[in-house]
């Protein structure tokens, strides 16, 4: 557990002087407390004559005897002074004012508490979010979106209910128990003692539960996630399932998985449930065995025990025990917490593939060419490309052709760094890729990909995605040479329209229009476009092809197509089959080679 409150405490060092405060004051409520006990219980003995009065003080010193003594003068000067009935009002008056003084500190304990509680989270939220931004896309492909999803929102919320509430009482409650058990010691050494026997019994039948609780809290939010991946793969595909007629399966499969977590969170609450009653009954045998020997201690006249110390020491530890039970509850909450903070840690501390170089070389222009040197890749044990060569001279276009599966796509991902090589180098004028800045690599290439990825915000806010400072005037030439001014200056609210999440308020060939705009804004010497027309029919299809062209004039391109009607002006055509460069030419050179790239051009005529 030590290790959970190294990373927590590591999360709330920047806000230490929040949690220096909170602990001030918690101290400060202390005290008043135990004050407002202390006052009460000599001042009702004197008042009722059960014990006489005082009439001359002693030295102060921190004993009990001296302390008693003093205070029984004090009481006993007020009641002889003012008379009995004005020295209940005074008391009564200083209760009530102890009380205050005791809620208003611990409010103000509170609000200092809140945050540190906050602050945390929202920066534990912050470095997930961020590390998700710079992980490579082979974690994505492993991990299940709605399970990242879960673990951003569901976890972190656990954390800030089990651990970070717990963590009021950590600061609040040692402090208060350190207090009371000082009075404790102070009272009757002897009969504290005693206790400190019965306490470490208690806390290891807490302790026991508490790690029962960590486990099973992991499997739920294990099941949390789960139930998170069908709900997001639910959204994608809701089209699909209406279409299929599936509503019924998806539901079965949603309910059944619902269920399972359902069994384990009653479980887990009814482990959560058992701390308070679980606590409160050790407590009480705890109190009724002190009762027994700290009764016995007074009858027998031994120890330092006199029956109104004993009355004090008993109320004393009356106020000993609600912080106790907090902190038998703040230890349940953390140990459920605890399987949140394994899961957020997996991704905050998840190997980060792509590494740039120490000292790497920043790049911003392209002069010559790219060279694709040797090149072997694999997705864990399946080998997609095998012994690539390729050079792209600048200001061509060199397509990638082939069946599905054959590595077109691979290969444009490599470029980007978007996944990094084990075999062989891939160079820009004559510069490993691994030796330059990642920013600026990417800096030099514009993407269009076949599922055009636009964000749930504006036609403007999307064309000038990644461009800071970007002209209105820019961004309507962009969309101009993208040959989407037309369609969007027909919206309501024109640039500043809201295209709905993935752009679903518009036709395919709209989106990737604005994908296109978006390139094109972002000027880059160096284009990538990955089936760009494949998903668009025949009239789309030509306007996006015009605009690809107006976007590919005079830059370096790398066309990915299945359509082979679209690549025909490329400069060089390769053809790829099972990971390898089978064929290269023009279009012309490679129907006269009467191989593959044939037999694919024919069966699509």
């Amino acid at each position: 557990m030590i290790e959970y409150f190294k990373i927590v405490l590591k999360y709330i060092a920047p806000y230490k002087k929040y949690a220096f405060l909170n602990i001030s004051f918690n101290i400060l409520g202390i005290c008043f407390a135990l004050l407002s006990t202390a006052l009460v219980i000599p001042f009702l003995q004197i008042l009722f004559e059960k014990q006489t009065m005082v009439t001359n003080a002693v030295p102060f010193a921190l004993n009990v005897d001296s302390l008693r003594h003093n205070f029984y003068y004090f009481m006993s000067m007020l009641i002889i002074e003012k008379g009995k009935g004005t020295a209940l009002v005074i008391v009564s008056l200083l209760v009530i004012m102890m009380f205050f003084f005791k809620t208003f500190f611990i409010f103000m304990a509170n609000y200092f508490m809140a945050p540190v509680r906050n602050n945390v989270v929202r920066d534990l939220r912050g470095k997930m979010y961020d590390r998700i931004l710079i992980l490579p896309l082979s974690y994505f492909s492993e991990s299940r979106k709605g399970d990242i999803i879960s673990r951003i929102s569901g976890d972190v919320l656990e954390i800030e209910w089990s651990i970070m509430s717990s963590l009021e009482m950590a600061f609040r409650d040692p402090v208060n128990i350190v207090i009371f058990v000082a009075a404790l010691f102070i009272m009757s050494p002897t009969l504290t003692i005693f206790v400190f026997i019965l306490l470490p019994v208690s806390g290891f039948i807490i302790g026991i539960i508490g790690k029962s609780l960590r486990k099973t809290s992991m499997k739920a939010q294990v099941k949390m996630g789960e139930l998170m991946s069908i709900l997001e793969e639910t959204l994608t595909g809701i089209r699909i399932i209406k279409a299929f007629n599936a509503q019924h399966s998806m539901s079965e499969k949603f309910l059944k998985e619902n269920k399972i977590y359902t069994v384990i969170a009653n479980r887990i609450m009814r482990k959560r449930y058992l701390a308070s009653p679980m606590s409160e009954f050790l407590g009480a045998a705890v109190v009724v065995i002190i009762m027994w020997y700290g009764g016995m201690l007074v009858l027998n006249g031994s120890g330092d025990l006199s029956p109104e110390v004993f009355i004090a020491y008993l109320a004393v530890f009356f106020q000993l025990i609600s912080p106790a039970k907090s902190f038998s509850t703040a230890f349940y909450n953390i140990q459920k917490g605890m399987a949140s903070i394994d899961r957020i840690n997996e991704i905050i501390n998840a190997e980060e593939v792509i590494v740039e170089k120490e000292n790497a070389q920043s790049v911003k222009e392209f002069h010559n060419e790219i060279e694709f040197k040797n090149i072997t890749f694999s997705y864990e044990k399946a080998e997609v490309l095998t012994t690539i060569n390729l050079k792209i001279q600048k200001g061509k276009s060199v397509a990638l052709v082939g069946q599905s599966g054959s590595g077109k796509s691979t290969i444009a991902n490599l470029l980007p760094r978007f996944y990094d090589i084990k075999q062989g180098e891939i160079l820009i004028d004559g510069t490993p890729i691994k030796n330059l800045r990642i920013k600026d690599l990417r800096a030099l290439m514009g993407i269009v990909n076949q599922d055009a990825i636009l964000f749930n915000d504006t036609f403007f806010n999307n064309i000038a995605f990644g461009c800071e400072n970007a002209k209105e005037e820019d961004v309507i030439a962009a969309a101009k040479v993208a040959n989407a001014h037309d369609f969007i200056s027909e919206t309501e609210k024109g640039y500043q329209t809201n295209i709905g999440d993935m752009g679903n308020k518009l036709s395919g060939g709209q989106r990737q229009r604005i994908s296109i705009a978006r390139a094109v804004l972002k000027n880059p010497p160096i284009l990538i476009l990955d089936e760009a027309t494949s998903a668009l029919d025949t009239e789309s299809e030509r306007i996006v092809q015009d605009a690809l062209l107006k976007l590919m004039k005079n830059r370096t391109s790398i066309i990915i197509a299945h359509r082979l009607s679209t690549i025909k002006n490329a400069d060089e055509i390769c053809v790829l089959h099972n990971g390898q460069i089978v064929e290269r030419g023009t279009h012309e050179e490679l129907l006269f080679l009467n191989g593959y790239y044939n037999k694919l051009y024919y069966l699509q005529s």
